[in-house]
């Protein structure tokens, strides 16, 4: 990470989210399943290593297991553009798999992130936002029904000057603008991660355009995040959840390097988190083709129990 980087990450994130909880832990005690619903920016899954390493190694008494269940291409509105992958496949719809998802994971806790796909990456209209909007309304009164917390997550933000849907960034402006809305509107949780990192991608274009040089990008394609993105993705929400510590650390190895062995840990979380979220996908099932096979939960779940009791062991 640049110098650069490191002082807009700590000028943007210095002031904090609105939080949560602020209890000792981020997670009532109660909770030991986190699951994560999304796309592909969630199925990448690197916003969820961070939180997931950050929180064993700062509350290691609590045992969580964060779940990664976001499947590429996926909406909540249904929808899907014409000649979508080439013909080869419509989007999925999270409504076909929601219920095996919630039955074989028992979350204790949700995070759902979309929006980025559920425009279909045109200019707005009205009824492809209502779709949304309901798609949003059924998801969280769904998860209501189970009596366990959802976090709603506003997507990230579309780059429109590396991807080719032009006025798409205003449609996940207006998206996320409801999403967080809701928070006065029902009291539903809201963490905004849309414009932390619009905010972040803006300064850094001004910084571009005083060298005349088109250098940075969050998302090199315009709309899957690297690993910076997904730094401030987890960091919104670490900071969402009350962790307040987190917020003038430029990275996930700053946050946690005062923490013996944290190298290691999140060498191993990573390694555990690229296993299981394949095993779960297969598990629960879906009808996105071109997905990897992941291997049978049971199987999983014994590889991942001795990656357990590796980092239990660095733990301190």
């Amino acid at each position: 990470m640049t110098t650069i980087q490191r002082v807009f990450l700590l000028l943007f994130f210095s002031s904090g989210l609105t939080g949560i909880s602020q209890a000792q832990t981020p997670f009532p005690g109660n909770v030991h399943r986190v699951v994560f619903l999304g796309n592909s920016i969630t199925y990448a899954g690197t916003y969820i290593t961070d939180i997931d390493a950050y929180f064993r190694l700062h509350y290691p008494k609590q045992a969580i297991e964060f779940i990664n269940v976001g499947l590429p291409s996926e909406t909540v509105s249904g929808l899907s553009e014409e000649g979508h992958a080439d013909g080869k496949f419509p989007r999925p719809d999270l409504h076909e798999r929601l219920e095996r998802v919630l039955k074989l994971t028992k979350p204790d806790f949700v995070f759902a992130c979309y929006g980025m796909n559920d425009g279909i990456y045109l200019s707005l209209d009205e009824s492809r936002f209502q779709k949304f909007k309901d798609g949003i309304n059924w998801l969280h009164a769904e998860i209501a029904k189970l009596g366990v917390p959802i976090v709603h997550l506003t997507p990230p933000i579309y780059d429109e000057q590396r991807g080719s849907s032009k006025g798409y960034a205003a449609v996940l402006d207006r998206y996320s603008d409801w999403l967080l809305s809701q928070k006065s509107t029902e009291n539903w949780s809201v963490i905004d991660l849309h414009y932390p990192m619009k905010t972040y991608l803006e300064a850094h274009r001004k910084v571009d355009a005083a060298f005349a040089i088109n250098g940075f990008a969050l998302a090199n394609d315009g709309v899957h995040p690297g690993e910076v993105g997904h730094w401030v993705m987890a960091k919104s929400i670490l900071l969402g959840m009350g962790e307040k510590a987190v917020a003038s650390a430029p990275d996930l190895t700053t946050s946690v390097a005062s923490i013996p062995n944290s190298a290691q840990v999140i060498k191993l979380v990573a390694a555990r988190q690229n296993l299981m979220k394949d095993a779960w996908l297969t598990a629960t099932g879906h009808k996105r083709p071109g997905m990897n096979v992941g291997l049978p939960l049971t199987e999983a779940q014994a590889k991942a129990a001795e990656l357990d009791a590796q980092i239990r062991q660095l733990l301190p």
